[in-house]
């Protein structure tokens, strides 16, 4: 297992959350994932996965789940 955080700008609230995580969890391999919300700021997203995820698949979920995007910054 692994676990990685990455600062996700663009969330507003409860809406978001859901949103991006189920298309976390929709990735292969991914056994949790936990949002600590900064409504409108740079949020954190934790996830844990069998493997490590790429920055193309975390952006690729992030996309379909709305207009959330990665940080700059890493968490």
């Amino acid at each position: 297992m692994t676990t990685a955080t990455y600062s996700v700008t663009g969330m507003t609230c409860g809406h978001c959350v859901s949103a991006v995580t189920s298309e976390l969890r929709a990735l292969p391999g991914v056994d949790q994932v936990d949002v600590d919300l900064a409504a409108g700021g740079v949020s954190s997203v934790t996830v844990t996965s069998a493997d490590p995820l790429s920055r193309e698949q975390v952006e690729g979920a992030l996309d379909e789940a709305g207009d959330y995007h990665l940080a700059a910054d890493p968490a």
